[in-house]
């Protein structure tokens, strides 16, 4: 995702510098080059040590020590930088940045920089809400800085409230959203996902093999790209991805209507979700105990929620799914067509590395002139953008 992308991660001193050491992690697992910079207060947290082994690359403290005769530090890596992150950002870095003060490696290299420069605040609450330091914010979102807000809870220093160094993931995402092109902006993204459940009693329910991960790709990187994303889930044990509405549901009827309240709001919908085609006639009040006596539970249809949907298509961009065990594209067309769909997404979850509970997938893209696109086997991720960049491209 982040191949060939150099970052700067700046890192200043604060009890939450540890969490440096996993947003690191998660840069580098994404493909960025990475080179650190630490204050010499930071080093009394985490050593240096750490962060170099992690970015096999120098750690730099001191602006007077240089990386080779023909390069100056500072120079060389604010040139170089493609996003600059300071996380955590104390008061102090903060308020010389807004003052244009350049007294150590990191603030000289930011204030020479031409990249994006993204900024993760932590600190007591009581310095936090200080007006002075609300002030040298908002003088550095004036010039173009960007912040990840804190959260509230428990800080180090014993006080409860805002100041807290928001989640790395979330950082993480923050700083994808800074490197990805933003064509969706303007646009509002309905996304499904995950399976249903469908009672029979308090403790048994049907329901089906999805894990929800296409789904939330597509819902991740359409906020990454700067869309407004909702996304109506069923249970799942993934994260919420950062930025993105997030609607849990439970049964299909559930989700029938948290998509048909938002459907007329949306411009682009993709039913990602896998929607139990049917549940129990009756729910019992109770479990069920066994007895000798056969059982037999009685199924009722389900709404087809994508089929309503494209019954009442006005201008939204209308994508399905289609998880299929034969006769792909003949399934997958019919499904197109039937339901008046803009394109569909056709999978054979029988294929390794396809389907569920994976997190990759080969599929079919099937549009309305009648193209078949196939693509290799990929990272969900990758085929979520693929599909994004199929939908705009068709609302041209």
């Amino acid at each position: 995702m982040l191949k060939d992308k150099v970052v700067v991660l700046g890192v200043t001193g604060g009890i939450a510098a540890y969490k440096g050491v996993e947003l690191l992690r998660l840069l580098t697992k994404a493909g960025a080059t990475v080179h650190v910079i630490m204050t010499r207060s930071a080093t009394e947290f985490v050593t240096p040590l750490t962060f170099q082994t992690l970015s096999m690359n120098p750690v730099h403290t001191e602006i007077f020590n240089l990386i080779s005769e023909q390069e100056i530090g500072h120079i060389s890596l604010a040139d170089r930088a493609d996003l600059f992150i300071i996380a955590p950002a104390t008061a102090n870095v903060i308020g010389k940045l807004a003052n244009g003060i350049a007294d150590d490696m990191l603030t000289t290299t930011v204030m020479a920089t031409k990249a994006p420069v993204l900024i993760a605040p932590a600190m007591n609450v009581n310095m936090y809400q200080n007006p002075i330091y609300r002030e040298n914010e908002e003088r550095l979102r004036t010039h173009g800085y960007l912040f990840v807000e804190p959260v509230r809870g428990m800080l180090a220093c014993g006080w409860e409230g805002e100041g807290k160094l928001q989640d790395p993931a979330a950082i993480f995402e923050a700083a994808m959203a800074v490197l990805t092109p933003n064509d969706l902006a303007g646009e509002c993204v309905l996304v499904t996902a995950g399976p249903t459940r469908e009672e029979l009693d308090p403790v048994r329910f049907i329901s089906n093999y999805s894990s929800g991960k296409m789904g939330y790709a597509i819902a991740r990187a359409a906020s990454r790209r700067g869309a407004r994303v909702t996304l109506v889930t069923g249970p799942t044990c993934l994260d919420a991805p950062w930025g993105v509405e997030i609607v849990p549901i439970t049964s299909a009827l559930e989700m029938r209507d948290a998509v048909l309240e938002r459907y007329a709001s949306s411009s682009v919908v993709i039913k990602a979700a896998a929607v139990a085609d049917y549940r129990p006639a009756r729910r019992a009040v109770d479990k069920v105990k066994k007895s000798d006596q056969p059982e037999t539970v009685e199924l009722v249809r389900n709404p087809d929620i994508l089929a309503e949907l494209g019954a009442n298509k006005g201008g939204q961009y209308l994508v399905g799914f289609a998880a299929e065990t034969e006769s792909l594209l003949e399934n997958a067309a019919k499904k197109l067509n039937g339901k008046n769909l803009d394109l569909i997404v056709a999978n054979d979850v029988g294929q390794t590395g396809a389907g569920f509970n994976v997190d990759t997938n080969i599929v079919r893209l099937l549009f309305r002139d009648g193209r078949v696109e196939e693509l290799p086997l990929m990272e969900k991720d990758d085929v979520a953008n693929v599909i994004l960049d199929r939908v705009m491209e068709g609302k041209g």
